[in-house]
């Protein structure tokens, strides 16, 4: 119980109810246009930009990094735009396809880094636990300007999905890694779906998925990033089979 430190947990919490923020309603948003992968396709071409720009020697948390990994992000979601609209029967595949470029490619430009392993674990799984107040001012501002955005085109999405999804991904994967972006965005939209008030549902969902997480894993010494992800999927993936199994209803995902 000695790792419960509220100075260490409490920026890692916040900076979940953060990435929660943008991340359950563009979710809910991947869900209903069928393309689940696009979030870690885009969140690995934004570490690409970033590894490209450290190997290019700029700071790792510098404004050049930044601009390069949105600007990667950007581009990655412009193009995946031009699928949805050209090539919409294939567009999962080539999603997926984006998503391993990607990834092989930052194991290439990695490859004669000694310290290569290690970005590359951090790049997935995120370093949440080692989070200052400092660093979530950035994340907050994002934030905001994405839920602005977001909820001031509710009626007319499609004009901002992409840009909106490509500068959150990029602002949230350097902080908790490629596996927390995908379970924050799908899970949740996955659990809630179907059920009344599904948005509210969802950042329940995530809230406490990202606490319980944190707390397990501070008390048994494991992996936060880990932890959180299979909290949140049991939270939102249990009641639905239980559901099932025991009331014979069906699982609030399968409407």
């Amino acid at each position: 119980m000695d790792g419960l430190d509220v100075s260490i947990l409490g920026p890692a919490f916040i900076a979940g109810l953060l990435v929660l923020i943008t991340h359950v309603p563009l979710g809910q948003e991947v869900l209903k246009r069928g393309i689940i992968f696009i979030d870690l396709a885009i969140a690995q071409i934004a570490g690409l930009g970033v590894i490209a720009a450290s190997r290019l020697g700029f700071e790792t948390h510098g404004w050049e990094v930044q601009i390069i990994a949105i600007g990667s992000a950007l581009l990655g979601a412009w193009g995946l735009s031009l699928l949805e609209k050209h090539q919409a029967k294939i567009q999962e595949a080539l999603i997926g396809i984006f998503f391993i470029l990607a990834a092989t490619g930052s194991i290439l430009l990695l490859a004669d880094n000694p310290h290569g392993g290690e970005q590359l674990k951090a790049l997935l799984v995120g370093q949440i636990l080692w989070l200052t107040w400092a660093q979530l001012m950035p994340l907050t501002l994002i934030t905001g300007l994405i839920a602005l955005l977001w909820f001031l085109f509710q009626h007319n999405r499609r004009i901002v999905f992409y840009l909106v999804f490509a500068v959150a991904v990029t602002s949230s994967v350097q902080l908790v890694g490629v596996y927390l972006v995908f379970a924050s965005l799908i899970i949740p939209a996955l659990g809630s779906r179907g059920i009344r008030k599904s948005l509210i549902v969802g950042y329940g969902i995530g809230a406490l998925g990202y606490g319980l997480g944190l707390i397990l894993s501070s008390v048994l010494d494991l992996p936060s990033g880990a932890v959180i992800v299979w909290m949140i999927a049991i939270i939102a993936l249990l009641p639905g089979f239980f559901i099932k199994y025991t009331i014979k209803g069906t699982l609030p995902f399968s409407q």
